[in-house]
């Protein structure tokens, strides 16, 4: 496992906070900045490579839509339940793909990233593997990965099983223990049941704010935060990613209520607990951890962390790992 003790921390998308997520870039500026894992989405291409994008649809995160010889490729397609309109990645093949650059995806919020835009690549999860073994190298500590399936329903719709891909890279590259420093997690327990019977890997329940996962189970996510749905959770999960806000909700004005009791039911299940997603700046930040007005200016974000470490927390996906990091090295987490 990671060669730190929880909580920790995930670099989400890698320092997507400051590179163009999803770009080896923003995973190795991830693990500099010390995080234990990095977390790549992962959708797949009409031959069948795993590639790490936020979403199949990637218009907004590559420069797909300034390619004339794309052009014909847009296209109108329902994904797990959305109309949407873009590029998708299963109608290209990995070598089109290659040829396309990164952009930030919240450029508005985040300048510093979006001057990386057209610089970097896309990449595959065999190269982020390769990456995070060869950074462990360097730096003489276990890093690990945290692989996100996105569509995983819709992707099988399509004839393209993505469980099937991501265990030939995982099995391929040595991860098939419950020890072994890699989670695989998903919004659909389809998947993740199904991954149970054919790995000791660890698995990873993510549950959204509101709302139902889009493989069309029968239990909604409010449902999978009860004692009783997270005792149903544990039979095949190791861990669960809820939204923030299933922690510590927000009222009406977007400040920070009473805790709840989630971490520690969670923990009384036999499960572990990663929260998501760490954002510093303002825009994503409760009133009272805001500096000033602007919602690119970063606010507390240290507090906030600080508040979630100190519920208990195994892990969190962070924007900015070093934050998270240097966070955790407070005196109060260290029982100073």
């Amino acid at each position: 496992m990671a060669s730190a003790p929880p909580p920790w921390i995930i670099a989400h998308r890698g320092a997507s906070g400051l590179r163009p997520e999803h770009t080896l870039e923003a995973y190795r500026l991830g693990i500099e900045q010390g995080a234990d894992f990095v977390e790549p989405d992962l959708v797949m291409t009409r031959d069948g490579v795993l590639i790490a994008r936020h979403e199949n649809e990637i218009s907004g995160t590559t420069d797909v839509g300034d390619r004339a010889d794309f052009a014909h490729r847009r296209a109108t397609k329902a994904v797990d339940g959305r109309e949407l309109t873009g590029w998708f990645t299963e109608d290209f093949e990995l070598a089109e793909l290659r040829t396309l650059r990164a952009r930030e995806r919240l450029p508005e919020l985040r300048p510093t990233s979006a001057a990386h835009d057209g610089v970097y690549g896309l990449v595959t999860l065999d190269e982020i593997v390769a990456l995070v073994r060869d950074e462990s190298r360097a730096s003489r500590r276990t890093i690990g990965i945290v692989a996100e399936l996105k569509h995983a329903a819709y992707f099988a719709g399509i004839g393209l099983p993505i469980e099937e891909a991501l265990l030939s890279v995982l099995f391929g590259n040595g991860y098939n223990r419950s020890d072994h420093p890699c989670f695989i997690e998903c919004f659909e327990p389809g998947i993740l049941q199904r991954l149970r019977a054919e790995t000791d890997i660890r698995l990873v329940q993510l549950v959204a704010e509101t709302g139902s996962p889009p493989d069309g189970s029968s239990t909604p996510y409010a449902q999978m935060t009860t004692p009783q749905g997270l005792g149903e959770v544990a039979r095949y999960a190791d861990a669960i990613g809820p939204a923030k806000a299933l922690i510590i909700p927000r009222g009406s004005d977007g400040a920070s209520l009473p805790p709840t009791s989630l971490v520690a039911d969670a923990h009384a299940a036999g499960l572990l607990v990663f929260p998501w997603t760490f954002r510093s700046e303002n825009f994503f930040l409760p009133p009272e951890l805001r500096h000033g007005d602007d919602p690119r200016v970063q606010g507390d974000a240290a507090a906030e962390y600080r508040q979630f470490y100190e519920l208990g927390v195994d892990a969190v996906f962070s924007d900015f790992p070093e934050e998270a990091v240097r966070a955790r090295e407070l005196p109060s987490l260290r029982g100073a």
